[in-house]
């Protein structure tokens, strides 16, 4: 059930697996100073670029809180809902422009994806993953991804607020 594509285009599927082995080299690389052309970025400098990253799409993320709280109130979470879709648009674009036009340097990949889209959501991953998997024809996987990461994740919540209750009640 996934699209066809020219043969002179990737899928997005490729540009995330791209994406994906940039974030695991990078994170499991050793810290050094040097890089060679060609090489995963494996130094101080993917990290300072995530990091800048992540407080760019921090500081957008709670432009967006302060905005739905003073448009809608603060009685519905719309601004976790408006993030969650951006973020997931956002992604979607990004995974489409590298697969239509090729990658981009590991460094802005780092910086659009790692950094600015984790820092305002990590929904926008989540939802890519679940895509991926539909486009791939794996639907009960991704039925299954979607339904078990969804419940765990709210049963962690629960879970973490009632050992804190816990702990405070003794």
């Amino acid at each position: 059930m996934g699209m066809e594509f020219p043969k002179n285009r990737r899928k997005a599927d490729d540009s995330y697996h791209a994406l994906s082995r940039v974030r695991e080299e990078s994170f499991l690389a050793p810290l050094s100073i040097t890089r060679r052309e060609g090489e995963p970025v494996r130094n101080v400098y993917g990290y300072f670029v995530v990091f800048i990253g992540a407080g760019v799409g921090g500081a957008l993320r709670h432009s967006v809180n302060l905005a739905a709280a003073r448009l809608f109130g603060p009685d519905l979470p719309l601004s976790t809902l408006v993030v969650n879709v951006l973020g997931s648009l956002s992604v979607g674009c990004i995974a489409g422009y590298f697969a239509a036009r090729g990658h981009a340097s590991q460094p802005v990949q780092l910086f659009l994806t790692t950094g600015i889209l984790g820092g305002f959501t990590t929904f926008s991953a989540f939802s890519l993953e679940a895509a991926l998997l539909w486009e791939r024809g794996q639907m009960v996987s991704c039925m299954v991804f979607v339904l078990v990461s969804v419940i765990l994740s709210i049963g962690g919540v629960f879970a973490g607020l009632a050992l804190v209750r816990s702990w405070h009640a003794v």
